[in-house]
């Protein structure tokens, strides 16, 4: 039987995130895939949104809705692959008692406000010049596995050759 692996989006959903069927192209023949927008784990709209109208309902509730969803959707041990805003509800949802194994986030730039962190493997990725990213003593601070890309900025996720290294990395860190 394959582990179970959730990914959930960026702050874009699913609809209109093409990238992220490359995520689940790869990882499909080791894993069995949830796949979660998150969104709609917030109960957000992506009709009329811009960037930070989206932020904000995230901020504003939207990130404690999708966490409570999280734990009525997942119950079973899983993995997590999670983008951006994906990483905080994923991370959130692990505080409260989501049973995460191994979690991985790209460009998750909102972790930089915890100061507590989930008890499973962790490893997180930030492009260098993403001005959001957490400063390196945050991660040293937690004793948490982060990676810090040169030349990349926040969306390098979306990049084919980013894709190959995480999925590959992921696949060979499995830990159950």
């Amino acid at each position: 039987m394959k582990p179970r692996l959730i990914i959930i989006s960026d702050l874009w959903g699913i609809e209109n995130s093409d990238w992220i069927n490359t995520y689940f192209e790869i990882l499909k023949t080791r894993f069995e895939i949830q796949l979660y927008d998150s969104c709609k784990l917030a109960n957000i709209s992506l009709a009329d949104r811009t960037e930070n109208k989206l932020h904000d309902e995230f901020i504003n509730g939207g990130i404690d809705f999708a966490v409570e969803s999280l734990l009525h959707l997942e119950k079973g041990n899983i993995a997590i692959l999670a983008f951006s805003i994906g990483g905080t509800l994923a991370w959130k949802a692990g505080l409260k008692g989501l049973k995460i194994s191994n979690f991985s986030a790209i460009s998750s730039t909102r972790l930089r406000y915890e100061t507590t962190k989930p008890n499973c493997k962790i490893k997180l990725y930030f492009g260098e010049h993403d001005q959001n990213r957490p400063l390196a003593i945050w991660a040293e601070n937690l004793n948490i596995d982060s990676q810090i890309l040169k030349n990349e900025g926040h969306e390098m996720y979306k990049k084919h050759d980013f894709t190959i290294k995480v999925c590959g990395e992921l696949i060979s860190n499995l830990k159950f």
